[in-house]
């Protein structure tokens, strides 16, 4: 691979994982082939995807790793539990190179089932298949741990390394040991548990391992059944006992329901010109397929007839044989023995709630890649949804919105800012000074400035804006509304932004009357409406600070006639304080500024104080 293309690689990898979502789930790494090399899971699924392609990374595997890396796929599940057990799931499918050749002490461990007469089960972080058959690996210790455990309890198989040959066992030449005697083992080294008894338990161990629990429970509950009608109570009783245990471990241990056996799960999230669609594959009560697909539409196709479309190609794609389909509505498709389900509450609607979880989140992680490389995709979208949110007529290229700024009627000022495109103009923003307004009166001075602001722009003939927002609820969409259309006879579109008891934007209002326009507060709509309302607030307040502290440090040497800014500094730079300028002498003041200046500061300071006395 040549620079070029490693940097090409490196870029579009960094690409996705910049895209993906900070939710748990399980990710996969695949090499130029297309195969799945790498299984991982994390509980924040950007964070942990990163971290591989940090330039400090030093550890050579990681490296290796990264360099093999091609493309990048993943899966959001609703826990960091699921996760892992989606991971382990994987990994016992697909058995990916690099999951396996980890072979140090932090590698993840298998459980291996032996090939001996008596076979022995136990973890081991060394594969060697000719010595056994291994499941796993095991991401997660504590997981590995409970079916072990699971294992020891139900079938008690032996845990003694002795080497056991058939003649040995037939010919008596081993002794019980004390795992007999706690009751840990069934000591078939003497027969004490038959060799057929012995391989039927082990056989069950490897059926759950695999993660068929549903049927060994099923075949324990036709044992269980058989017993007590030969009258068998107690032995009934020990294998009702493993079913329970069995039960409670499914219970704790699955990613979906353990009655949910060889199901396919397709949803669909529809866009104008594309549709994604999501398959999952359900064996034995875990998720061994999640993959989402783009569907460019060509002639405006249906949800239904795309997803007939997407059942035939995914069941080919991936040879799957199950004999039920859950979706999300009713779909005209006649396939030999399957079902169509569409689930409306329980386990079946929770795995289709996970898909379309799974599809709408691909759909925006391609939004943000797609933004990332055309920016203004992103805020012909905002200004789209806006144009939808309001039915306005066309989409809103210019907005602007007004403020007020006062202290009890004293230096009263407004502000405007203009958006364009989504983003603040600044060179657009403008500033105006009450002038017609007496006291603190919102509405007057913002019907004043909105009058002021647009009859200007119709002198000059300047374009007008696409919509006027208030800040504030229906009395300054009101006159705001009297100020433009009454008065001026313009006809644009005017929204308001309601703040709540803490001073913060939570509703959008439209039309008149007013009513609420319903958005989350959570969308990235609401977060640029937020940054307008805020913007305009910023800008008044700061416009109003400006102006009542430069009244503020006037000074009163300003008021004197034939004294100007640089004899001002003069003095002040000279005598520190008016006060100290007052109480001078002619004299003081005369090597300061000058006889004539002086003479202006003295008698100005000093008729002043004939006049108090007075």
């Amino acid at each position: 691979m040549t620079k070029e293309e490693n940097e090409a690689r490196l870029k579009k990898l960094k690409g996705i994982v910049s895209a993906m979502p900070e939710k748990p789930g399980s990710y996969q790494y695949y090499d130029a082939d297309g195969s799945i090399i790498y299984v991982g899971k994390a509980k924040n699924l950007k964070n942990r995807v990163s971290s591989y392609f940090h330039s400090e990374v030093d550890r050579f595997k990681t490296k290796v790793l990264v360099s093999k890396i091609c493309d990048i796929s993943y899966t959001v599940v609703n826990t960091e539990e699921d996760a892992l057990l989606l991971e382990n799931a994987l990994i016992k499918k697909y058995n990916p190179r690099y999951n396996v050749l980890l072979k140090d002490g932090k590698t993840y461990p298998s459980i291996c089932v032996t090939k001996e007469y008596l076979p022995r089960i136990f973890p081991t972080r060394t594969i060697n298949k000719k010595w056994g058959t291994y499941y796993g690996p095991y991401s997660h210790v504590g997981s590995m741990h409970a079916v072990l455990d699971l294992i020891k309890k139900l079938y008690r198989p032996r845990t003694c390394k002795q080497p056991m040959l058939k003649e040995g066992v037939e010919s008596g030449k081993y002794q019980v040991c004390l795992e007999y005697h706690i009751k840990n083992c069934g000591a078939p080294c003497v027969t004490k548990q038959s060799w057929e008894d012995y391989q039927k338990n082990i056989e069950q161990a490897r059926e759950i391992l695999k993660g068929n629990t549903r049927e060994v429970l099923r075949q324990m509950r036709d044992e269980m059944m058989s017993l007590a009608d030969e009258l068998r109570f107690e032995e009934a009783e020990e294998v009702k006992r493993r079913y329970l245990l069995i039960e409670q471990f499914v219970a704790k241990s699955e990613v979906v329901s353990h009655t949910i056996n060889n199901v396919d799960v397709l949803s669909i999230t529809n866009d104008e010109k594309v549709a994604f669609i999501n398959y999952i594959h359900v064996s034995n009560g875990q998720i061994n397929q999640s993959f989402t697909f783009e569907y460019k539409k060509k002639l405006d196709e249906s949800e239904e007839e795309l997803l007939q479309l997407a059942i035939v190609e995914m069941r080919e794609r991936f040879k799957s044989k199950a004999k039920e389909i859950i979706l999300p509505a009713e779909v005209n498709i006649d396939l030999d023995g399957v079902t169509i389900t569409v689930p409306q509450r329980g386990d079946k609607k929770t795995l289709l709630d996970l898909s379309q979880m799974n599809g709408k989140q691909y759909k925006f992680d391609r939004l943000k890649q797609a933004e990332k490389l055309n920016p203004e995709q992103k805020q012909v979208r905002l200004m789209k949804e806006l144009q939808d949110l309001l039915h306005l007529a066309k989409m809103p290229y210019q907005i602007e919105c007004f403020d007020n700024s006062n202290i009890s009627g004293s230096d009263a000022v407004a502000a405007c800012v203009v958006f364009k495109k989504m983003k603040p103009s600044k060179q657009d923003y403008r500033k105006y000074n009450i002038k017609t307004v007496t006291g603190p009166d919102d509405y007057a001075s913002m019907k004043e400035v909105v009058y002021r602001r647009y009859h200007r722009l119709v002198e000059e003939q300047q374009p007008l804006p696409d919509l006027i927002v208030a800040d504030g609820g229906k009395g300054q969409m009101e006159v705001i509304r009297q100020a433009v259309q009454d008065e001026l006879g313009l006809d644009i579109p005017i929204a308001g932004l309601a703040k709540n008891d803490r001073h913060r934007t939570n509703e959008l209002l439209y039309g008149f009357p007013p009513r609420v326009i319903g958005i989350k507060d959570t969308s990235e709509l609401f977060r640029v409406l937020t940054q307008l309302q805020d913007e305009v607030h910023r800008f008044a307040i700061e416009f109003h600070r400006n102006k009542r502290s430069k009244r503020a440090l006037q000074s009163e040497l300003d008021t004197i006639k034939g004294i100007g800014p640089k004899t001002r500094d003069e003095l002040l730079n000279g005598l520190k304080s008016v006060k100290k300028i007052r109480e001078s002498s002619l004299e003081e003041l005369s090597t300061i500024v000058g006889t004539s200046k002086a003479q202006i500061v003295y008698n100005y300071f000093h008729n002043q104080a004939k006049d108090n006395e007075k």
